[in-house]
């Protein structure tokens, strides 16, 4: 079975919910962890 792409808008939710866990005081990659992606992808999805 084929690994599920997120659709964009799920990026941009996921980019925020990191945004919102780091303003509540978590480090970045708790809050990368928190979200279900590991490091590599978080940044990758920045960049675009």
């Amino acid at each position: 079975m084929a690994n599920k792409r997120p659709k964009p808008e799920e990026i941009v939710s996921k980019l925020r919910q990191v945004e919102v866990l780091m303003g509540q005081g978590l480090s970045r990659l708790d809050a990368i962890g928190r979200i279900g992606v590991v490091e590599q992808t978080y940044y990758r999805w920045r960049k675009q």
